[in-house]
């Protein structure tokens, strides 16, 4: 699936506010992420600063991510769930801002409730991430 630069950044600063929720990040989370950035076109060291100063940096904006298509939102519920779950717990807040990020974008929250309870009894995590399918296009 093609996307644009600003879905491409929403994306990955959204999964980034995700893994911060729970005020710690664990080195399956960065590994994901650095993984994540890579799909979306993002050089490794701007991935590594990023995952690295979210703890501490206090001027990023935490805001819902808003997406231009529908299609685009389902993929980043589904992969800010491995996110979430990678470390065998879904934090409150965890759930709480990928609930509104569904909502944001006009997802059912029965559908993220199913999505929810699948990815909680995955014994591991996708062997593919949705980022894997997504094109950056610099237009």
């Amino acid at each position: 699936m093609n996307i644009s630069i600003v879905d491409g950044s929403n994306y990955f600063r959204g999964l980034l506010l995700l893994i911060a929720k729970d005020h710690k990040t664990t080195e399956q989370e960065k590994e994901l992420m650095r993984r994540i950035g890579k799909s979306l076109g993002f050089e490794e060291e701007f991935c590594d600063n990023a995952i690295h100063e979210i703890l501490e940096n206090r001027h990023i904006v935490d805001t819902i991510p808003e997406f231009s298509k529908r299609e685009l939102a389902i993929k980043f519920i589904k992969d800010g769930l491995a996110l979430a779950f990678s470390d065998n717990e879904l934090h409150p807040a965890e759930e709480q801002w990928l609930k509104d990020t569904a909502l944001r974008n006009g997802l059912d929250l029965n559908w993220f409730h199913q999505e929810s309870e699948e990815a909680a009894n995955r014994d591991r995590l996708p062997p593919r991430l949705e980022a894997d399918a997504l094109s950056v296009e610099y237009y």
